[in-house]
């Protein structure tokens, strides 16, 4: 196989070819990764510059997650406007904006500006990495690829934390927090060479050069595939959010917002956003705390890995199953940790180590499995639309965990918290359960005939 380049797009056959590209969409995943973490980090210094209430160091905190919200409610329509590659661009030049204006802040205004900011950006990212990969992949190695950007998120994450380490010893926050500049720059390159979707492409009246990419990353016959993409969008008329509410699309509808509420209130990003400071408040050290969000952030990658590898093997639905419950058990023990008194001197090494374990069951089953389902399960039509709906109430949920989870802890205990967490994980097994389907080895446009037909759930 070979890959060349032609008029400034990348042009090959084959995997290869499939992989390079969902590799360079994936770095959007990169960007959302490195801001989740690096804000942990850089909070705990930036109080030295500025002094700040609880309230407004929340604010600070949480201001990606309100700019990631409204970005997330404008992407999914811009993406089925402007199209996917479009937007990919777009959110690397905010995100270099946002990046840039939190590094130079002379005010706390101005840096929650940023914040605002980089979170458009990461919303953008959020909605359109993991549907550009979804349509460009082929069904049989679509899982993996798709989940390609839940594990660049994971790289980006850890990635913020040896930034943080590496600035923690001068408490140098605009360093942290001006970094991310660099995947903004090597994102906003990569995108020059990508090719569009060649679903959206034949949805915009642009057949032969959807039938072109299709043959740049199909091995075989695609003549199938393009006269199912076809019968879709002649079947299928208007993006209006309203056709979300038609009956058939209903269950489409509940799984992908009702997944996106547990994947937060199970408790992922108060343990993203707040690690250093949870395992401060069991003796660590600043820098040893950050230290040890290493360890986590090692553990979410490679267990992120092992997603991807199994995610096209035993399911979807069998990832999310062994996942909630794993979660369920791990926020359990964590919470008794910090309920028993007289733990001081083991306190640390054990939470750290329900840390991990708990990363572990969220990195292989709703951290990957959240993002590949909502770009599988929606048609055509509205899927970008109805991903941006899915990606919007995950971040408002994500917001509202940020903002509350220091209330939680200040007036209900940690122990409690973290047992509230586990309540909710308990809650997304039975969801899983009882309402997930199985999109493993189906075509986009297959599953969306499921979804007709009103096809249970599983296989």
């Amino acid at each position: 196989m070979s890959t060349t380049v032609e008029s400034g797009v990348l042009s090959g056959d084959g995997d290869r070819f499939v992989y390079l590209v969902s590799a360079m969409a994936a770095l959007n995943g990169l960007l959302f990764g490195f801001d989740t973490g690096i804000i942990s980090g850089a909070i705990l210094f930036i109080n030295d510059t500025f002094s700040m209430s609880p309230l407004v160091e929340g604010i600070v905190v949480s201001g990606a997650m309100a700019g990631a919200a409204t970005g997330a409610a404008l992407g999914g329509r811009l993406a089925d406007r402007v199209g996917r590659r479009r937007l990919i661009m777009l959110s690397a030049g905010v995100f270099f904006v946002g990046s840039f204006l939190m590094a130079v802040a002379p005010t706390v205004p101005v840096l929650v500006a940023g914040r605002l900011i980089d979170g458009l950006a990461i919303g953008f990212a959020s909605v359109v990495g993991p549907l550009y990969i979804s349509e460009i992949a082929p069904p049989r190695i679509r899982g993996g690829l798709t989940s390609m950007h839940q594990l660049m998120v994971t790289i980006g994450i850890l990635a913020s934390y040896f930034v943080n380490y590496a600035f923690s010893g001068s408490g140098a926050w605009r360093w942290m927090l001006g970094t991310g500049m660099i995947p903004a720059v090597i994102l906003g390159i990569g995108v020059l060479k990508m090719p569009e979707s060649p679903r959206w492409l034949y949805s915009h009246g642009k057949p032969d050069r959807a039938r072109a990419v299709l043959r740049r990353t199909r091995q075989g016959d695609i003549e199938e595939e393009l006269g199912e993409i076809k019968e879709t969008v002649e079947r299928e008329s208007g993006t209006s959010l309203k056709r979300l509410l038609e009956p058939w699309l209903r269950p489409a509808l509940v799984v992908g917002i009702g997944l996106a509420i547990l994947q937060q209130i199970t408790g992922i990003n108060a343990v993203m956003y707040y690690a250093p400071t949870i395992l401060e408040s069991t003796g660590f050290g600043s820098a040893a705390s950050i230290l040890a969000t290493v360890g986590i952030g090692v553990v979410n990658v490679a267990m992120t890995v092992v997603a991807i590898a199994y995610i096209d093997r035993v399911g979807r639905r069998a990832l999310l199953l062994v996942g909630t419950a794993g979660m369920t058990v791990t926020l359990a023990i964590l919470g008794v940790v910090f309920y028993l008194p007289g733990l001081s001197g083991v306190l640390s090494i054990t939470a750290t180590i329900c840390l991990m374990l708990y990363i572990s069951f969220f990195a292989i089953g709703l951290g990957p499995v959240f993002w590949l389902l909502i770009s599988e399960i929606y048609p055509l039509a509205v899927r970008g639309s109805a991903e941006g709906v899915a990606t919007v109430t995950n971040w408002l949920a994500n917001l509202a965990v940020a903002l509350s989870f220091p209330i939680l802890t200040a007036n209900i205990g940690p122990s409690s918290t973290f047992w509230l967490f586990g309540v909710f994980s308990a809650v997304a097994f039975v969801f899983t359960y009882g309402l997930v389907p199985e999109t493993k080895g189906r075509t986009l446009e297959a599953i969306e005939n499921d979804l007709r037909e009103n096809i249970g759930v599983g296989d």
